[in-house]
């Protein structure tokens, strides 16, 4: 019997760059779509239909005293292939637990710092969709900001903190995956907050997110500011926590910048998004660390796991910051957008409150890469 590896083992191998070897046997053009990523990660993919002869497509490479982990797309097929290949010899074999399904589901928290009042700030890492969301603690209160619909994994990690989650944040009206803000906020008694000009379509209460109006958390005060920033879309809000931490949502990302069109807006909003990128964000600290809702390349993770900038040095390098002109800011935004992610209008108007789909849709809807970036 091949042994298992679960998400939460190989996200620890990832995080911490260890030498891992992936025998992917999902279709070519779902491999090519969306893949499992690491900076010290090789995939092999090879197709289970492919290997039911045996293993000749993959004999040349992989090495019998090597660890192969088989990945598929839901944990069977994979546990499958790793029984073949111990019976051909090899001694070191894992299959992921639940597969990819599995892997996109995975959120890895990441210390950030420790703040000025003696609270804290963590980044949950999905690594297998992008996805960053946060939980800034103080006190004995917390506030979860761009939740994942796997709201279960902070309430255990609050609970783990000894908080109560008093605040729940969605800077903006996801279009890539679906928000468990508001779900969050119903279980803990807590408030769910929305940028209103996102939220004239939503179905159900909420607190106005808006410039000038600090949430406080905790007792001792991390100051969440909300700060304007239209662009992704048009309600998105920023927030600074604690003077120095920048959360940009879907604006902003180390080696990007956001897509403005998932409302079907791009023209209208790409002067927003220049607006907010080259004039708001340029009067604050160039010392603010800067804190995105997505990443899209494995390298903008840091040794520790997480991903983060400097604003000023981000001024520095990130392409999508480096072109004055505003007609060729303009062309560079509305020619390199990149496919519109799955789903994406069945996700808004699931985070509207227009459709409750079961939770086998909810997953099938969010399957794939994240697609909210644009690439100068």
């Amino acid at each position: 019997m091949s042994q298992s590896i679960t998400t939460n083992e190989l996200a620890k191998r990832v995080v911490n760059r260890e030498e891992t070897l992936i025998l992917d046997v999902r279709n070519t053009d779902e491999f090519d779509d969306w893949k499992i990523e690491g900076d010290s990660v090789e995939v092999i993919n090879e197709p289970y239909f492919n290997l039911l002869d045996g293993l000749d497509p993959v004999a040349g490479k992989l090495n019998k005293d090597q660890e192969v982990i088989v990945v598929c797309a839901k944990g069977g097929s994979s546990k499958m292939v790793a029984e073949m290949i111990e019976e051909e010899g090899f001694t070191n074999v894992y299959d992921l637990e639940g597969g990819m399904k599995a892997w996109s589901e995975h959120l890895e928290p990441v210390k950030i710092a420790d703040l000025h009042d003696g609270g804290s700030l963590y980044q949950f890492v999905r690594l297998g969709k992008g996805c960053l969301s946060y939980m800034a603690i103080s006190g004995n209160e917390a506030a979860v900001i761009d939740a994942n619909r796997m709201t279960d994994i902070y309430e255990r990690f609050a609970e783990e903190k000894d908080v109560t989650i008093t605040h729940t944040i969605d800077t903006h009206l996801h279009a890539d995956h679906i928000s468990g803000g508001r779900q969050i906020a119903e279980h803990t008694g807590g408030t769910y907050h929305l940028p209103p000009k996102d939220a004239r379509e939503v179905t159900f209460n909420y607190e106005a997110l808006e410039e000038g109006h600090d949430i406080t958390v905790g007792s001792s005060t991390i100051k969440v500011q909300p700060l304007y920033s239209p662009g992704h879309t048009i309600g998105s809000t920023s927030l600074i926590i604690d003077d120095q931490y920048l959360l940009t949502g879907d604006i902003l990302f180390v080696k990007s910048i956001g897509r403005p069109d998932l409302a079907g807006k791009a023209d209208d909003w790409v002067g927003d998004l220049r607006e907010t990128l080259y004039s708001r964000y340029k009067e604050l600290s160039e010392d603010l660390v800067v804190l995105p809702a997505h990443y899209s390349f494995v390298e903008e993770l840091t040794d520790d796991g997480s991903v983060k900038a400097r604003l000023g040095d981000l001024y520095q390098r990130n392409n999508g910051l480096q072109v004055d002109d505003e007609e060729e800011f303009r062309k560079m935004v509305t020619e390199n957008l990149p496919p519109q992610p799955n789903e994406h209008e069945n996700i808004r108007q699931t985070n509207m409150g227009k459709m409750n789909p079961e939770d086998e849709k909810q997953r099938e809807m969010e399957i794939g890469p994240n697609r909210c970036a644009v690439h100068g």
